[in-house]
């Protein structure tokens, strides 16, 4: 059965001349979602359950596995696509401190299932303690690794390594769905899902991380995308909220959720107003015009000292060619799109920019509450685009193109508890000095988003692909 289910669900699709297919459709469907919470490492494997925390016990049916080997399937072989369009030597660069290669991504994410899956469940199995090494990221509990920014110094593995290492631990975890026996496969099953939820989350900065690396090259270097669509932006307005007492977070059936959004709680909001759409590069352009990267009065006093260290003048990836504005996208340099969101501006740059504005960010709290209602559909990893578009008309575009600073501090919700084990390590200890996004990205898998999905980055952060929503009280 394992060998059957892995060739059908595991092996990259091929197209003409045996070459893996890169950016198609197909390749991006929404897995299915299902399952629920905890895990760790470096433990025997009959402690392991009290070491990593007790998940939810799911009923041990053919038809839950299949689910699961499903799901898993076809987030490896996604991730195979979004590497395949990249040659050799793109894969082994890192572009700055914070990003991470390629080749590391794939490695990361296939050691987090030989560890926490593999490793703790599977019997007789062994991790390469030179693997575990290179390829952990930030998990005290299981042992030393490489600092990161000095993954591009990683020469071995090789690249043909790395992905020999991805098919043999595919090939290990389809086995081991297979034939554990019902106790082990209730333990194992929290993990192996978080690892695919883990996985979706470095497609995205896969893409991030190698946007950079494309763009610093003087020779050009394209990735296929989507093209734009002839839309105008939409007409900004105004959507009414009459405040009061709400609920945000995940609620505890609402299937799979990170620690950090949970447990749902009530919050009190105060009547406000909420944009209609993000802000658009034209109306960042009359910021930028109007001299506002100049102001100091605009600014918090961190941001002015960002502004004035790093020499800001504009969005990060944008840039003028005989007096044109152009940005990067992963295809190469383009005109700057006036109708699309603006992205690749720190938290900084969208407060300074909705003070100028005459108005505000929302906080995440006002961010959720006008957002559940709206489904999760936009701009996001399946359309292929890979950067923000503008919208089609009567779209909010809640859902995809760029994350949303808000006002709000990652921070714990009341009575938060992490996820036992080494699993708590993965949101938990990084809850200060960074501010919370919502919505997701055009780099983000559809099935990954989530109204109560909280992303976090740094106040000066601007490599990833982040945008900004406005915000105002309303009037009494």
């Amino acid at each position: 059965m394992a060998e059957r289910e892995l060739a059908r669900l595991v092996q990259p699709t091929t197209i003409e001349g045996g070459a893996t297919v890169p950016l198609r459709p197909s390749l991006f469907d929404a897995p299915s979602r299902s399952l629920q919470p905890q895990r760790r490492a470096n433990v025997k494997r009959e402690h392991a359950i009290a070491e990593l925390g007790a998940p939810r016990v799911m009923r041990d049916t053919g038809q839950e596995r299949h689910a699961t080997l499903a799901r898993f399937g076809s987030v490896r072989a996604r991730t195979r696509a979004l590497a395949a369009p990249l040659g050799v030597d793109e894969q082994l660069v890192q572009a700055f401190p914070d990003a991470s290669p390629t080749k590391w991504h794939l490695g990361h994410t296939t050691w987090f299932f030989d560890r926490f899956v593999l490793g703790a469940f599977a019997r007789g199995h062994e991790v390469d303690p030179a693997l575990e090494f290179v390829f952990n990221s930030y998990y005290e509990a299981v042992g030393p690794r490489q600092p990161r920014e000095r993954r591009g110094e990683i020469v071995r593995p090789t690249l043909r390594e790395v992905n020999d290492y991805r098919s043999r631990v595919d090939e290990a975890v389809a086995r081991f769905v297979a034939e554990a026996d019902e106790t082990t496969w209730a333990r194992a099953a929290f993990a192996l899902e978080l690892g695919t939820h883990h996985e979706e989350q470095h497609q995205e900065l896969l893409l991030t991380d190698v946007k950079p690396v494309l763009a610093g090259s003087r020779v050009r270097i394209g990735y296929p995308t989507a093209p734009r669509p002839a839309w105008t932006a939409p007409a900004l307005s105004w959507a009414s909220h009459a405040g009061g007492l709400v609920e945000i977070g995940a609620a505890p059936e609402a299937g799979f959720h990170f620690d950090n959004e949970a447990p749902r709680h009530r919050v009190w909001l105060e009547p406000f107003e909420i944009a209609s759409r993000p802000v658009t590069a034209r109306e960042m352009l009359a910021f930028v015009e109007d001299d506002g990267y100049r102001t100091a009065s605009l600014w918090l006093s961190d941001g002015w000292h960002a502004v004035r260290a790093e020499g800001w003048s504009a969005p990060r990836d944008w840039h003028r060619i005989d007096g044109v504005w152009h940005e990067r996208e992963l295809g190469g340099d383009v005109p700057l799109d006036l109708e699309a969101p603006v992205t690749h501006v720190s938290f900084y740059e969208a407060d300074a920019y909705a003070r100028w504005a005459g108005a505000r960010l929302p906080s995440e709290a006002e961010w959720e509450a006008t957002a559940i209602a709206e489904p999760i559909a936009g701009n996001l990893l399946e359309t292929g685009a890979l950067h923000p578009r503008a919208a089609p008309p009567d779209a909010t575009q809640r859902f995809g193109d760029v994350w949303e600073w808000t006002t709000s501090s990652y921070a714990p919700y009341p009575r938060f508890r992490a996820f036992a084990g080494a699993f708590g390590e993965y949101n938990g200890k990084f809850m200060c000095s960074q501010m919370v996004l919502r919505g997701g990205s055009a780099l983000t898998p559809s099935d990954h988003i989530r109204a109560s999905y909280r992303n976090f980055f740094p106040p000066p952060a601007r490599w990833q692909m982040t945008g900004l929503r406005l915000a105002r009280w309303s009037e009494r």
